[in-house]
């Protein structure tokens, strides 16, 4: 279960409130449910929606089929279509297409603009109207006004459309909870052309909403990652995650703070790291502890990673990448990868070095979980058994970083209702960040591409946290609160993560893109990440309690 690769060459501030600015989608998303205490317009007929091949709204295409529904299944099936959110179709300028129909009033905004300017006008907390008049094109304008009397136009409103689509979904999800699949189905069939009204983060919000209630009402459920092209897909979304907004570098950041001042005059270091991915948190540790007065460690770690399906030996490739960086900074490096389906198949034995330590100085040791603990709450007992595992090698600090949100709850419509607010605020901070990168033309260009698979990278988890159940069900977050408890429990005490780390991280964040809207906040010794008014990521440090 291990391998072991070994290179002997080395011999973040309060940024002030901002619970009105147009951006704060969460805000938005809250005027809207507050709006239905109310009772809400009429529903819009079931629209008929032709089976296509499914796309992610916003431009990017799904890898690996995990957004595409069964291609058997069509619209004559009463089937929930997910294709491209279509741009309102603007009025007929010839009457004498449909002389019996009324003149429509349909509610939209911003279809086809860009992400940026959609979002300005639409995301306002409800409170602007946004209005267009599309015509028809010249030619038929001339032929309409020869033949027949003024031009209906389409008065566009984003507020009462983003009132009736929340309503929908939110609706739909109460018929689910309560098993009343007749009334989700006729729901669901709705979304799209309701979300078609919206613009910028919404939009995609409620696509990939609409589309969780869809497999949820089908029973369509995503496929499990573990084809090759899925788990590298998967490893790309979250690369794209990282390079896209500060929230990865921010987990990284502050933990890798926290291990540097645990390790303080050490001279033998070991970090266990519960999901090493590509490695991308530790070459600032290395580099850090080679700065040091007296000189760096030697430092050993520990990564944990899955089997990959073909049987490639990635935590090998990122083992050698790390060792030739530590060899450069003359760090005395070493590198164990622990290939684990799970992290419940750990023993204490396999994180503990080989043979006898017969050095007059003990290891000390570090734990490091970045969104991996939460996963374990899918599989009962399985927290508590990595806990142990971790009590027993007896580390100097643990370092947990976890979203700040509870899509853990036993009600499927406490749940919905949590994740939409939450996803609401990390797309709004994505269309934030986004719009700060336009300065330049090739970096916008991979800042959109960045955006766009982040934004597939969140979607798989509201999927997952929507439409499946049981150990499917794996993106089970929960509060700082929570986690605080259940560490407790486990025999761990918070270590106060202190102001260094709160005034390097809001620099950091001061440096970001469309980083005006990110607050960094202490809570309780540990450090929050949010956008405005809203955390987002959790990050906490733990020792064994006494005694």
């Amino acid at each position: 279960m291990k391998r072991e690769y070994q290179d002997a060459g080395g011999s973040g501030g309060d940024m002030g409130s901002s619970k009105d600015n147009p951006s704060d989608l969460s805000s938005w998303v809250e005027n809207m449910l507050s709006e239905l205490n109310a009772p809400p317009p009429p529903l819009p007929p079931a629209p008929r929606l032709a089976s296509t091949s499914s796309t992610v709204t916003g431009g990017a295409t799904a890898g690996g089929g995990y957004f595409d529904l069964p291609p058997a299944v069509d619209s004559s099936s009463s089937t929930y279509a997910l294709k491209p959110i279509p741009s309102p179709v603007a009025a007929s300028a010839d009457p004498s297409t449909d002389s019996t129909r009324e003149p429509k009033r349909m509610r939209t905004g911003g279809g086809s603009t860009s992400s940026s300017s959609s979002s300005s006008s639409s995301l306002d907390g409800g409170r602007t109207r946004s209005s267009a008049v599309e015509a028809a094109p010249p030619a038929t304008q001339a032929s309409a006004a020869a033949n027949a009397p003024a031009v209906p136009v389409v008065v566009v409103d984003t507020q009462e459309a983003g009132i009736r689509l929340v309503h929908a979904l939110l609706a739909c999800a109460e018929a689910v909870q309560q098993e009343n699949f007749t009334a989700a189905e006729a729901l669901v069939k709705q979304i799209p052309m309701l979300a078609s009204s919206q613009g910028g983060a919404m939009r995609k919000v409620a696509a990939y909403f609409g589309e969780a209630l869809a497999r949820r009402v089908y029973r369509f459920r995503p496929a499990p990652d573990s084809s090759l092209l899925d788990a590298a897909f998967a490893d790309l979304l979250h690369a794209h995650f990282y390079e896209s907004c500060p929230y990865l570098k921010f987990a990284h950041f502050t933990a890798n703070q926290a291990i540097l001042e645990a390790f303080a005059g050490c001279r033998r270091v070991h970090v266990v790291d519960f999901g090493i991915k590509q490695g991308m948190q530790w070459p600032a540790l290395l580099q850090a502890l080679a700065l040091r007065p007296g000189g760096p460690p030697s430092f050993r770690l520990t990564g944990v990673g899955p089997p990959q399906p073909d049987e490639t030996d990635a935590l090998q490739q990122v083992g050698w990448k790390l060792a030739q960086f530590a060899h450069t900074i003359r760090v005395d490096f070493q590198y164990r990868g622990l290939v684990a389906a799970t992290l419940a198949d750990l023993e204490p034995f396999m994180l503990q070095p080989d043979g006898e330590d017969t050095d007059d100085e003990p290891e000390v040791i570090a734990v490091n979980s970045v969104f991996e603990l939460h996963r374990l709450l899918a599989q009962p007992g399985a927290l508590e058994k990595v806990l142990g595992t971790v009590r027993a090698v007896r580390p100097r600090i643990v370092t947990v970083v976890e979203q700040e949100a509870n899509h853990n709850s036993g009600s499927f419509l406490d749940r919905f209702t949590e994740s939409l607010h939450y996803y609401s605020t990390m797309f709004d901070s994505l269309e934030g960040a986004g719009a700060g990168q336009s300065a330049d033309a090739a970096p916008a260009a991979a800042g959109g591409t960045d955006q766009v698979m982040s934004e597939v990278y969140l979607g798989r988890q509201i999927c997952n946290v929507v439409a499946c159940e049981g150990a499917e069900r794996t993106e089970r977050h929960e509060t700082l609160g929570q986690w605080r408890n259940r560490l407790g429990r486990a025999g761990f005490e918070p270590v106060h993560l202190g102001s260094n780390a709160y005034k390097q991280a809001s620099t950091l964040l001061a440096l970001f893109a469309g980083g005006d809207g990110y607050r960094v906040e202490e809570k309780d010794g540990c450090l929050t990440l949010g956008w405005h008014t809203r955390p987002l990521i959790a990050t906490s440090a733990w020792r064994l309690a006494a005694p």
